[in-house]
């Protein structure tokens, strides 16, 4: 009896392969800008909400946000001269009237 062995092409496994993976759908790459700081200071300007903006060494700063841009917030203070505070400086803000809804409890 002859037995003859069965083998297949590798050539054909190649093309099932990458046709395989091909079809498998990549989750897209999250977009590197969101917009979502942009949004938040222009409706703040545009509200001219106060905000209190902690700085990394402690120091708070009481405005209005006047303008930003990449790299820059400048605030506008009624009782002392406006300042430009550098965003890397920044800890974190929040609006002035947050911090008395914080007293109270």
């Amino acid at each position: 009896m002859n037995r003859k062995l069965i083998r297949p092409d590798l050539s054909e496994i190649k093309d099932q392969m990458t046709a395989r993976t091909a079809t498998r759908a990549r989750k897209p790459v999250p977009p590197e800008q969101t917009h979502a700081e942009n949004y938040y200071y222009s409706k703040q300007m545009a509200n001219k909400t106060r905000m209190v903006i902690v700085l990394k060494d402690g120091e708070e700063i009481r405005g209005v946000i006047e303008w930003y841009d990449k790299h820059a917030i400048k605030v506008h203070r009624p009782t002392e001269p406006n300042i430009l505070l550098l965003k890397d400086n920044v800890k974190y803000m929040y609006k002035e009237n947050e911090d008395k809804d914080q007293d109270q409890d």
